[in-house]
């Protein structure tokens, strides 16, 4: 029971009446005009989207300007790392391709973890219709492509191409389109598209992995194991995790295997579940603030009890999501989409460029919608709720925006060959522009007329606020 001499802290509301707002609230011309716009700007479902796509922009511009030079000059610019035996020496390209992305791909392996233990994965039922539309949607575009690169052709390796699908474009788009497209459409789309990077990160492991180091390979599954036996033991230091996820990182370098599969594989052994109950913080939080005053004690185990009760996989999620989709992926269409648009017409008779576009633009809508029906009708699944079939094919044209993983596998296809790079680069983009403009047309046609206002649902009764209102 509090001591009736101990003082009672302001309410929060009574503090900040007192000393002002804090800045971001204030009306300072920079907190008015630019933090609290760009505050705004950033919770926007597409905001990430819109940044990767003026990224991509500004690399096509710089590339085809009289300034073209320098931008190969700095992406081809080498740069070393020499800290005793550890000797790595790349261009400035190849250190986002192979070190920044692993924050992508570490990122991709938390929502496929967190999609198999508590999202639409863990349920047979709800996962199968993405699950087989994701499969058709990569089959119908690899044979597209195969078609007319066949196997000893130059432009072959490039199969896995227009297999991807580019989360980050896809949820951007469907965010501009708001809600027009009802919540189970979306979950489906999102669904379809880890299980579509499932295949694209299995596809780079088997297919796009040259001079297997199997002593490399050996080292980077013991540190692996080592992560696992660390988390068995209830080792929860950042650290220790952070220099064998590095030590990973380096050796699958060394082994041939693409580096940025260690953030997938890192990601993967992150816990998804919390390691205490919610509600065991709700009720120590309930009996702390009964007299509106912590001490230092209460509040370090605060702290550490509602941290805890969030898993490891959501809150890195929420920390690197952000990174991921401002900085890295920004950076890497900075690095990569800066190609000469000289031979832009050739993308439309040569092989490769027309196995990629008609591979992202024609055969990701017709895999994902024949997949879908097929499924549907033998009764393996079923659609989702308040989804038509031409919404169906509209979302398989959306998941048609391959961009960066594409690109990614593109520079992995034609490491030998520049000018087949920059083709299927400026087939990709192409095509992903198509699929994009094709995607929302299909889907505004198809939703017209139709709004689907989801219901909020009713706030539940919250003991820690009924708690500070006393």
């Amino acid at each position: 029971m509090a001591t009736p001499s101990k003082p009672q802290d302001p309410r929060p509301d009574d503090a900040l009446w007192k000393s002002g707002p804090v800045y971001i609230a204030s009306d300072k011309p920079l907190a008015r005009l630019v933090a609290r716009p760009l505050r705004e700007f950033l919770r926007v479902e597409a905001a990430g989207s819109l940044l990767l796509l003026l990224a991509a922009a500004v690399a096509l511009l710089w590339a085809n300007s009289v300034w073209g030079e320098s931008y190969d000059a700095l992406w081809h610019s080498y740069l070393t790392i020499d800290a005793g035996p550890l000797h790595l020496e790349e261009t400035l390209q190849h250190w986002v391709n192979d070190a920044l992305m692993v924050i992508f791909f570490f990122v991709v392996g938390l929502e496929i973890k967190y999609e198999l233990v508590n999202g639409d994965l863990r349920d047979p039922k709800t996962a199968a219709l993405p699950i087989v539309a994701a499969i058709g949607g990569m089959a119908v575009p690899a044979l597209l492509y195969v078609a007319l690169n066949p196997p000893g052709s130059d432009g072959a390796a490039g199969w896995g191409i227009p297999m991807a699908t580019d989360i980050a474009f896809a949820v951007g788009v469907l965010g501009i389109l708001g809600r027009r497209i009802p919540s189970a459409a979306r979950l489906f789309l999102l669904t379809l598209a880890i299980v579509d990077d499932i295949g694209a990160i299995l596809v780079i492991a088997v297919f796009y992995t040259s001079d297997l180091s199997l002593t490399w390979l050996a080292v980077a599954l013991v540190l692996l194991g080592l992560m696992v036996a660390a988390r068995v033991l209830r080792v929860w230091a950042i650290v220790v995790y952070a220099i064998l996820g590095v030590g990973t990182w380096f050796a699958l370098l060394e082994s041939g295997v693409h580096a940025t599969l260690a953030g997938v594989a890192i990601g993967l052994l992150a816990p998804a579940r919390p390691l205490l109950e919610e509600e065991v913080a709700r009720e120590y939080a309930t009996k702390a603030l009964r007299d509106r005053h912590l001490n230092p004690d209460e509040l370090a185990r605060l702290r550490f009890l509602l941290k805890e009760s969030v898993s490891v996989v959501e809150r890195l999620i929420s920390t690197l999501h952000p990174v991921s989709a401002y900085v890295v992926l920004p950076i890497f269409a900075l690095a990569n989409a800066g190609v000469e648009l000289g031979a832009l017409s050739e993308v439309f008779t040569e092989p490769v460029g027309l196995g990629i576009i008609l591979g992202l633009v024609v055969g990701k809508p017709i895999g994902i919608f024949a997949a879908s029906f097929l499924a549907v009708r033998l009764g393996i699944a079923k659609l989702p709720e308040n989804t038509t079939w031409p919404m169906v094919f509209g979302l398989g044209a959306v998941a048609g925006i391959g961009f960066t993983v594409s690109i990614f596998i593109a520079g992995l296809s034609f490491p030998g060959s520049d000018l087949l790079t920059e083709e299927a680069k400026i087939a990709i983009l192409l095509a992903s522009l198509i699929a994009a403009v094709l995607g929302v047309a299909t889907l505004l046609a198809s939703t017209r007329g139709l709004t689907h206002d989801e219901d909020e649902p009713e706030d539940e009764p919250d003991p820690v606020r009924e708690a500070l209102d006393g």
